[in-house]
């Protein structure tokens, strides 16, 4: 039996929350119909995934040769699991934003890069994302995304598996359980008995056979690491430099991916029992069958809401009819007069308090609003009808506010992909406010008049 959850870090009850709420079955269910059927753009809008690709475009500028690697790794992309693995923001576990993330890199005179971009965080309502080529340094981007350019530290092209559904069929080799090169202490969520094979496979991809690396631990903690052998007879292993370069240096060293420097985010929570098989990605949870489904994870309490009442001494129900959440045992003619007296300020009923409360924040609100915070929009709607039926009127109140809320997030969303609004309209006022003209000799005589003026009125009176 599981054990209760009580000091669980708080990294993995995020990674607990995401699992269940950021990628929902439907959406697996339905990409995974249409990547079977070989249309590619429909799984990626089932997973919420722009794409940003005209394929006869590139077939312009790279020809077919490179147009044909392009379409045969977005046939086997899974845009599911490709969300599965995106990298997440403590503590709310929604997607890193601001991102360009390198899924594929195709060799060449110009390495071309398949990438996938999250949006800034004022416009990342709805949790989607953007499938896009980035053509090198100096390609032209005509977009507006903060950060264009692919992120060397959060790059799954070493690491196909975690989003080729073909790659990820094979069984995953357990994490090694090495200790760390001398002198570095790291703590446990760290792979560091893995860092020699994936620090070889990344200096391979940068053209090198030996050499320095760095991984980054922690917010402000950069380690500097060197791969070393003594003949190609050896198996490499990691140790730290001996003289740290200068800083310059080290910002130009290769630096080992977060998916490679740390134990999968699955991989721990199996260990630790929050969840388990069944639960995880149907494509991970067949990869990782080897690590076995541990302690068997509880399920976690089913918000319900009360369907009964006590109500003058009796004990009435509240239950769906018509579409609408009304109380079973009593009259029609007397809930609307009990509505009117209410109305008019005397005491409501408590089946009606009871359904006031339901309406305004019900139990499940947490659940509804983990959905809508990943996106999940049709998932949390879902769970609304459920509680209150389809033909509910919300009244004010947190619930009210959470999808009013959602809804004006996602608008802001489409302004930032139409263009529109490029940044974020605070940050517009402020570079307006410091870009004001200052006073001189050319000032014109009403702006200086203007400026000279109290803007407040006089308050004291003379006498």
């Amino acid at each position: 039996m599981a054990h209760h959850f009580v000091n669980v870090p708080t990294r993995l009850s995020m990674w607990r929350r995401v699992r269940e709420y950021a990628v929902p079955l439907s959406m697996i269910e339905t990409a995974t119909a249409r990547r079977a059927a070989g249309d590619w753009g429909g799984a990626c809008a089932a997973a919420r995934m722009n794409v940003d690709l005209d394929l006869r475009a590139v077939r312009k500028r790279h020809g077919n040769e490179f147009t044909g690697r392009l379409r045969a790794d977005l046939r086997r992309l899974a845009p599911d699991l490709l969300r599965w693995h995106m990298p997440r923001v403590v503590p709310d576990g929604r997607l890193r934003p601001g991102l360009t993330v390198t899924v594929a890199r195709y060799a060449g005179a110009t390495p071309v890069h398949l990438v996938v971009r999250t949006p800034p965080a004022w416009a990342d309502a709805g949790q989607r994302m953007t499938l896009a080529l980035w053509e090198g340094p100096g390609s032209e981007y005509r977009g507006h995304h903060p950060h264009p350019h692919p992120d060397r530290r959060f790059r799954l092209d070493l690491h196909r598996r975690l989003w080729d559904a073909r790659a990820c069929a094979e069984p995953w080799s357990p994490t090694g359980r090495a200790e760390p090169p001398e002198g570095l202490d790291l703590p446990s969520p760290w792979a560091a008995g893995n860092w020699a094979a994936e620090a070889e496979a990344l200096l391979r991809a940068e053209g090198r056979a030996r050499g320095a690396f760095t991984v980054r631990i922690g917010a402000r903690r950069r380690v500097v690491l060197e791969l070393v052998a003594p003949d190609d007879g050896h198996v490499p292993t990691v140790r730290r430099v001996r003289e740290v370069p200068p800083p310059q240096e080290v910002a130009a060293l290769p630096v080992l991916p977060e998916v490679a420097a740390r134990v999968l985010p699955d991989v721990e929570l199996l260990r630790a029992g929050l969840v388990a098989l069944p639960q995880l990605h149907p494509l991970v949870a067949r990869a990782l069958a080897g690590y076995g489904a541990g302690e068997s994870a509880d399920a976690p309490p089913v918000p319900h809401d009360p369907h009964r009442v006590e109500c003058r001494g009796q004990v009435h129900r509240i239950a769906l009819r018509d579409g609408v959440l009304t109380a079973v045992d009593h009259d029609p003619a007397e809930l609307r007069r009990e509505e009117l007296l209410s109305g008019l300020g005397g005491p409501p009923l408590p089946c009606l308090r009871a359904i006031d409360a339901v309406h305004r924040s019900p139990e499940a609100l947490p659940a509804i609003r983990e959905r809508l915070r990943h996106g999940d929009t049709v998932g949390a709607l879902a769970v609304v009808e459920g509680l209150l039926g389809p033909g509910a009127l919300l009244r004010d109140g947190p619930l009210r506010d959470e999808l009013e809320s959602a809804a004006a997030g996602r608008i802001e969303h489409g302004l930032y992909r139409s263009g529109l609004v490029t940044v974020h309209p605070a940050a517009e006022a402020v570079w307006e406010a410091a870009r004001r003209p200052r006073l001189g000799r050319r000032t014109p005589a009403p702006l200086l008049l203007k400026r000279d003026r109290r803007n407040r009125p006089r308050t004291g009176l003379k006498f």
